[in-house]
């Protein structure tokens, strides 16, 4: 019993070091946040094109990822379809896990369209007048950006333009991040 736990504990410890190390994520100041890693994700309200709302508070004890976007973004435009296939694809059916585009001031007609056209599935929600952008992005700075939410509200990884070698870290993290959050069981067992 306790030489199969061992791997396990081995695996989450592990896990919850390469963790550890992206709450330290180095963030270059031209990337223009306004938030921080290790900062508790700020509080709003996530509207989709269709009516149907949440708040960022009720997503809590998942992993999260907020993808900010526009139509007019075309380095959005390119990034996208790598999130649906390489990301919402493998993990929309965790529970664990969420991912919500956020449109930047856009209408919702706007919104339905340019989901359409990326042929995205993942839900894309509404800031109509900015606010929910310019909480996490200067004023003046460039749409393309990811966050990652840890279950605990923590951001842990945030990325700026499509960067491929950033982009395979993120989904490296978000790996790491379900993986610990499954890691319940172990405790349990341990116990």
């Amino acid at each position: 019993m306790i030489i199969r736990i061992v791997p396990l504990l081995l695996l989450l410890v592990f896990n919850l070091q390469s963790i550890a190390q992206h709450q330290t994520q180095n963030v270059p100041d031209d990337y223009g946040f306004q938030v921080k890693i290790g900062d508790i994700v700020p509080d709003f309200d996530i509207i989709l094109p269709d009516g149907t709302k949440t708040n960022i508070q009720a997503l809590r004890g998942k992993i999260l990822m907020l993808q900010f976007t526009a139509s007019w973004c075309g380095v959005c435009r390119k990034e996208m379809p790598h999130i649906e296939k390489e990301i919402w694809q493998k993990h929309k059916d965790n529970p664990n896990f969420d991912l919500y585009g956020i449109d930047l001031k856009e209408p919702a007609e706007k919104v339905i369209e340019f989901q359409k056209q990326t042929g995205v599935t993942y839900p894309i929600a509404l800031d109509l007048d900015g606010s929910i952008f310019y909480t996490f992005a200067q004023q003046g700075a460039g749409v393309t950006r990811n966050v990652i939410i840890d279950k605990e509200g923590k951001i842990v990884f945030m990325t700026r333009l499509f960067k491929e070698e950033e982009f395979e870290e993120m989904k490296r993290v978000i790996g790491l991040l379900l993986t610990s959050s499954q890691g319940g069981g172990i405790k349990g067992d341990a116990k």
